[in-house]
């Protein structure tokens, strides 16, 4: 009997012993998963106050560089006109169609004058407190000292502001389309 009891106990020592070095393995390999999934996770947190500075950001974005209506927009244009002294002509603007937060209002105009003029005056635009993006530019001609210059912009109102501003659609032309050239018009 002392004999089983001895057997038992060296059976039952091995075992413990066996048991107790794959809790340890098995210990070891969740911890060294839980840090990898700690790795993976650490980008996300504050995620939530990430995207509430960002809605702010984004409304203060809209209260500075986004016009109020319309008039807003050709007041600055004109006021960049008269600032660079360039002429401006033909121009045409028209509306995109009415986005969940923002609508486009893209402008086509001929503009004429020195090239210096016309450097201040496309300067002026993309360094302006307005939201303006030049979409296309083409030189057209150049006569006694003038440079004629055709650009297409694009700024941005809110839907309820578009609305009352009563203008004609875009057409659906890609933004990279190329303006025409005069000489592309001369052959015509």
């Amino acid at each position: 009997l002392l004999v089983l009891v001895i057997g038992l106990a060296i059976r039952l020592g091995l075992d413990w012993a066996a048991t107790s070095s794959r809790s340890t393995d098995a210990l070891a390999g969740k911890q060294v998963e839980l840090k990898a999934l700690d790795m993976q996770t650490a980008p996300l947190r504050g995620l939530d106050k990430r995207v509430e500075d960002s809605r702010v950001q984004i409304q203060s974005f809209y209260a500075k560089r986004i016009p109020a209506n319309y008039s807003s927009i050709a007041t600055r244009v004109g006021e960049l006109q008269v600032k660079s002294g360039v002429r401006l002509s033909r121009v045409q603007y028209t509306q995109g169609p009415p986005g969940d937060e923002l609508t486009e209002i893209s402008m086509d105009a001929g503009i004429s004058g020195a090239y210096s003029e016309i450097m201040h005056f496309v300067n002026g635009l993309e360094r302006d407190q307005t939201f303006f993006v030049i979409r296309a530019m083409a030189l057209t001609g150049q006569q006694g000292g003038l440079v004629n210059l055709r650009l297409r912009v694009s700024t941005w109102l809110r839907p309820e502001d578009a609305a009352a501003s009563g203008l004609p659609p875009t057409p659906d032309t890609p933004d990279t389309a190329p303006l025409p050239s005069s000489a592309a018009k001369e052959g015509m």
